[in-house]
């Protein structure tokens, strides 16, 4: 008897924790989803096939204007992730350890170009973290 139950234990814990991770996604995703039509003001557009103009619209004429030096323009700043890029990376984070976490920043890194030498020590550095051992006990 005792040998059909732990087959029948382990099948039944792992259909409830399958069930339970897809519900917990699923509410995720709708509180993702509630968070940026609240933050956009509407709804997320649904994809749609739209017909360009036949022609574009006629703008009247402008009347000659002399414009003066134009300031020069401002250094470009820094590109941010976007707000959805941010809650998907939440929603995986969430999806992955089973509950909330917070992301408290992420920004884009540039690559710039490397040497292969700078490439291998980069490799030799985080290869050198091992993190199985137990530092301090």
């Amino acid at each position: 008897m005792g040998l059909l139950l732990l087959p029948l234990g382990i099948v039944a814990g792992w259909l409830a924790g399958s069930a339970m991770s897809r519900r917990m996604i699923h509410d995720e995703v709708r509180r993702l989803e509630a968070l940026i039509e609240s933050r956009n003001g509407h709804a997320a557009p649904a994809p749609v096939a739209a017909a360009a103009p036949a022609s574009p619209p006629a703008q009247a004429p402008q009347p000659a204007v002399e414009k003066a030096a134009a300031p020069a323009p401002a250094p470009a700043p820094a590109e941010e992730v976007a707000p959805e890029i941010i809650l998907v990376i939440s929603a995986a984070v969430a999806a992955f350890l089973g509950k909330r976490a917070r992301v408290r920043g992420a920004r884009l890194v540039r690559t710039a170009p490397s040497s292969a030498w700078a490439q291998q020590g980069r490799v030799f550095v985080q290869a050198s973290h091992n993190l199985g051992v137990i530092h301090g006990r």
